[in-house]
């Protein structure tokens, strides 16, 4: 299976990287300058400057874009349309590395994670671009997309376990009632997905056992 991972150099990216290789797939990382990542196959290229052609013939494109600051945070929607007006059409999957604040907390699905009182102020604009971002993939057809929600606690230093709990479009508890998974075990959760291809045009969510 042939997978390219955008934005490779970041913590997440590299993870999935890591993690489809040691799998045995042939992975590509596309990244904007010097490769960081364990890929040995490289496109440097921004983002935003990719074409159809740079991304024909893979199985699967990862989007593990992020963006942490004011101006970039918009980007995390752009990148996600970007993305999918390139592959429109075509049989190669999507994996987004999604947010948490979307996911819903009713069974009514009226309530979000970012909608709660005790919702940090400062993550309220990260939340909000994940959001616009899944739902301008839910209006999209076209795309064999999937949305992968990590816990509310995303740590990018925890261990791997390689096990964890596969949830829908509502937040999971864990066994000790946390909403945690580490950035390792999302990468295993995410190159499930990768492998297993079962969840086309849906968003799901993992948290840690």
């Amino acid at each position: 299976m042939k997978i390219a991972v955008i934005c490779a150099n970041g913590k997440a990216g590299q993870l999935i990287t890591k993690e489809a290789l040691n799998r045995g797939l042939d992975v590509t990382a596309v990244v904007r300058g010097e490769n960081k990542s364990a890929a040995k196959d490289v496109i440097v290229k921004d983002l935003f400057d990719l074409t159809a052609d740079d991304l024909t013939g893979f199985d699967a494109v990862v989007d593990a874009f992020g963006a942490w600051t004011p101006d970039t945070i918009p980007q995390i929607s752009e990148a996600a349309e970007k993305l999918c007006d390139i592959l429109s059409g075509s049989d190669t999957r999507l994996l987004i590395v999604g947010g948490a604040g979307s996911l819903y907390v009713n069974p009514e699905h009226t309530l979000t994670v970012a909608d709660g009182a005790d919702f940090p102020d400062a993550f309220k604009p990260l939340a909000a671009a994940h959001d616009t971002a899944l739902k301008a993939l839910r209006s999209r057809n076209d795309v064999k997309w999937t949305y992968i929600s990590p816990a509310g606690d995303f740590r990018a230093d925890g261990e791997r376990t390689g096990r964890y709990i596969l949830g829908g479009e509502e937040l999971v508890l864990n066994s000790k009632g946390e909403s945690v998974i580490s950035y390792a075990d999302y990468a295993v959760a995410m190159v499930d997905e990768i492998v297993g291809g079962n969840n086309i045009q849906k968003r799901i969510s993992v948290v840690s056992e």
